[in-house]
């Protein structure tokens, strides 16, 4: 099972290709701030050094935090799109082993159909004005 792993919950992000629990390979860089505009381009550079094309992609694991509330965002936004253009599954986990986690609850069949991020705290909303 080839799996695209992503986590963008701090300003150093990470992607990864998995066949299995096999890792091809594992891609680190400062995104701080540049996360919207490099992740994309990180996805396409790490499943080319793999030889991988997305449409072989079967299934998709992202950290949901806590972390970073833009980089969450931005980085479950992408790995959800992904899920949903291929069709294929996705978790969304936590932990120092999420990667593993997300890895098992795949090939036990587990599809979320939408990651959604932990904050680690309730969201500080503004009040409208009167």
């Amino acid at each position: 099972m080839i799996i695209l792993t992503l986590r963008t919950d701090k300003p150093e992000a990470e992607v990864g290709v998995f066949d299995g629990q096999k890792q091809l390979a594992y891609e680190k860089w400062l995104a701080h701030l540049r996360l919207a505009e490099t992740l994309n381009h990180q996805i396409e550079k790490i499943l080319n050094k793999s030889s991988i094309s997305a449409k072989e992609l079967q299934g998709i694991v992202c950290y949901k935090g806590p972390g970073s509330f833009t980089g969450l965002r931005i980085g479950l936004s992408v790995a959800n799109v992904l899920a949903y253009s291929y069709n294929i599954p996705i978790v969304a986990t936590g932990g120092k082993n999420w990667v593993s986690q997300g890895i098992q609850q795949l090939q036990a069949g587990r599809n979320q159909r939408l990651a959604l991020p932990e904050y680690g705290r309730p969201a500080t909303i503004t009040k409208p004005h009167k």
